[in-house]
């Protein structure tokens, strides 16, 4: 008899292994959903942070000051004639009757360079709505009128809060105030001076650690440079080290008065309806000449005068102390008014940053997006319905498509140059004009649209033909009226996708001349134009602080289009999918 051997336990510590293999797999899951949640998250935060940035600094865009004015239309200086034609009315001498109504607020300006300065609070362009005003309407000549008047857009970044932080500090101590000649001491009995000092002695100490860093850097980076670039680059150095030694000898000084220029925090008090702006600082009180004189001059308890500090040194900042002044004046009087800046979306592009507008842009971006749907969409359906259902699969084919493929990834910018090779240098088509930027953007869009329609037509079920087929359809019959009515939506889907590609495409259209200065709104698509990306690349690039927020606000308008069409694509997909 054969013993029969005792059953071994194969694989005993098995379940505890494969327990342990199923909680490692579910670790690795776990993980990679950490992974990817958190993948998402920084997207969206980044994501977060860009559009904040870019909300933050193109609101500012959408809105304008205006100063209310009243101001006699003057029978003598619009239609001395008294024809009432629009066409005299409107070369009438707006500019000056705005200026001497503005004049009539300040009375105490009497100087030339002053008046240029109040005249420089208003725009270039701020006789322009008060020339519609009354071309459109003749019977206001001779009457006294309410005119929003467009202020500079320097006044409007001041009255924004972008050029410099003010302080406005109730008086502590009763004021005393003499004049001599036209020096104006002003004395405090409690501490109101003595803290402006200490202020103005901190902000002297943060400049000069500032000019001792620089010097250090400038000293360190002499190493390795020529002898004309050393040489002047020392010359630079010099020149901090004289300015910081006058700042050094300035902190040193305790006893005495303290100068303030143009690289100090500016100091004003307002007393008695007046502005005294300091030339000298010490700690009881200042010495200075008046913006604005004060009506009386003596004394003024404490809730009757302040004291404001201008933080930004005024070398620093378009607008001077003066124009500070009568602006804030013109504030108090409440005559100064925040509106909705609908000159943006009218105006074409200017010079000059108040009267800047996005029409043109827009209006050549609809233009040039029209040109590129027309030659595209029925160009790419067709190439694609045959492509996918009327030719022969043979290497012809194979490498019709293989060029398609690659051309969908081949850089925008050689577009642009075959533009400007084929359509300006070799057709004589006019630069700058809609009609190229189209046919330009065509040439980018169109292997975007073939793909995706060639994409479509497959996404239909093969029975759906074959059904029409079998009940005597002719193979046309059965692609145009069964198989690309039910493609249509993916085939609008991916146009619309193809066309916001198209808006906001800039470099082909730079390389056949739409980076012009365009003024006037094209009316066809043979004008002169720009278009939204490339206005914003040109606004960038300038130097005045108004045109940031002019780009910014540009984009957050470039934005919504995008979205209003990538929107649409998805309604049309949800509305027109068909489920089978």
């Amino acid at each position: 008899m054969t013993d029969i051997a005792a059953p071994t336990v194969v694989g005993k510590d098995r379940p505890d292994a494969k327990a342990a293999q199923l909680a490692k797999r579910y670790r690795a899951e776990r993980r990679f959903r950490a992974y990817g949640i958190g993948a998402i998250i920084l997207t969206a935060i980044f994501l977060a942070l860009v559009l904040a940035d870019i909300l933050v600094k193109g609101i500012p865009a959408f809105s304008e000051h205006n100063l209310d004015l009243q101001i006699t239309a003057d029978q003598a200086e619009l239609d001395p004639e008294k024809t009432g034609d629009p066409s005299v009315l409107l070369a009438g001498d707006y500019n000056g009757l705005i200026r001497d109504a503005l004049r009539a607020e300040f009375p105490a300006v009497e100087s030339r360079a002053d008046r240029r300065l109040l005249n420089g609070l208003l725009s270039s362009g701020a006789a322009d709505d008060f020339r519609r005003m009354v071309a459109a309407d003749p019977s206001l000549v001779g009457q006294t009128v309410d005119v929003p008047v467009l202020l500079s857009d320097d006044a409007d970044q001041y009255l924004k809060g972008y050029q410099t932080d003010r302080a406005v500090e109730s008086g502590e101590g009763n004021l005393t105030v003499s004049v001599d000649g036209t020096t104006y001491k002003a004395r405090s009995s409690g501490d109101d001076f003595a803290e402006a000092y200490a202020e103005v002695r901190a902000f002297l100490g943060k400049r000069l650690d500032a000019l001792d860093s620089e010097v250090e850097r400038l000293e360190s980076s002499m190493a390795g440079l020529s002898a004309d670039a050393a040489t002047t680059l020392k010359g630079q150095i010099d020149a901090l080290k004289t300015t910081a030694e006058t700042l050094r000898t300035k902190l040193l000084d305790t006893t005495g008065s303290m100068e303030l220029d143009t690289n100090l925090p500016s100091i004003l008090v307002t007393v008695n309806g007046g502005t005294i702006k300091a030339a000298t600082l010490d700690g009881a009180g200042i010495e200075g000449e008046a913006i604005i004189p004060p009506s009386t001059v003596g004394g003024a308890s404490a809730s009757e005068w302040s004291l404001v500090t201008l933080e930004t040194p005024e070398a620093d900042r378009r607008v001077g102390d003066k124009e500070v002044t009568w602006l804030e004046q013109l504030r108090a009087k409440g005559e100064l008014q925040k509106a909705f800046a609908t000159r943006f979306f009218t105006s074409g592009d200017s010079r000059e940053p108040e009267l800047a507008g996005l029409r043109g842009a827009l209006f050549g971006s609809l233009l040039t997006l029209a040109v590129t749907l027309v030659l595209c969409l029925p160009i790419g359906v067709a190439a694609a319905i045959y492509l996918e259902e009327f030719a022969p699969k043979n290497r012809v084919t194979e490498l019709i498509e293989i060029n398609i493929n690659n051309l969908a990834a081949v850089p925008s910018i050689v577009f642009g140059l075959l533009g400007l090779a084929m359509f300006l240098n070799f057709f004589g088509l006019p630069r700058s004009a809609p009609l190229v930027g189209g046919l330009v953007l065509a040439l980018l869009v169109l292997p975007t649209i073939i793909i995706a329609s060639r994409a479509a037509l497959r996404a239909v079920p093969p029975s759906i033909k074959e059904a029409a087929l079998g009940v005597g359809a002719s193979h046309q019959q059965a692609i145009f009226h069964h198989v690309l009515p039910l493609a249509m939506p993916g085939i609008m889907t991916g146009t619309i996708i193809g066309m916001a590609h198209a808006l906001g495409e800039t470099a082909p259209l730079l390389m056949i001349g739409m980076v012009a200065f365009i003024v006037d709104i094209p009316g066809g698509i043979t004008d002169a134009a720009t278009v939204l990306p490339v206005q914003i690349y040109l606004w960038s690039d300038l130097p005045e602080v108004a045109f940031q927020a002019k780009t910014a606000a540009t984009i957050i308008v470039l934005l919504l289009v995008l979205f209003v069409m990538n929107f649409a694509a998805i309604l049309l997909r949800r509305r027109f999918e068909r489920r089978w």
